[in-house]
């Protein structure tokens, strides 16, 4: 059940035919080719007018990504530092336990 099938040729179908012998053929010269015309110009691209409007979206979107990347900045460095005051009492109050442990023996 678990064996897999290996799948199995067919026999050929009919008779294969030999492959048609090729006979090379000789160059002859001929006249040279026209000379190629230059391609039309093409057109140019239009420049990018930029109005009062889009220029004051431009200015107003650009000041929304600065102002969430920088509030996402901020946070993080608030958050290590958060982190590193509370790792650093965490560390005086386990050596002021284990200097009161010692001093009573």
């Amino acid at each position: 059940m678990l064996r897999p099938k290996i799948p199995t040729m067919p026999a050929p179908i009919g008779l294969a035919t030999p492959p048609a012998v090729v006979e090379p053929t000789t160059l002859t010269p001929s006249a040279p080719p026209p000379p190629a015309t230059p391609a039309p110009a093409a057109p140019s691209r239009p420049t990018v007018q930029l109005t009062p409007g889009t220029a004051l979206a431009l200015v107003g979107g650009t000041t929304a990504v600065v102002l969430v990347v920088g509030a996402v900045l901020v946070s993080m460095l608030l958050a290590v530092a958060i982190t590193g005051a509370s790792l650093s009492i965490c560390a005086l109050v386990i050596r002021s336990l284990v200097h009161a442990d010692a001093k009573r023996r």
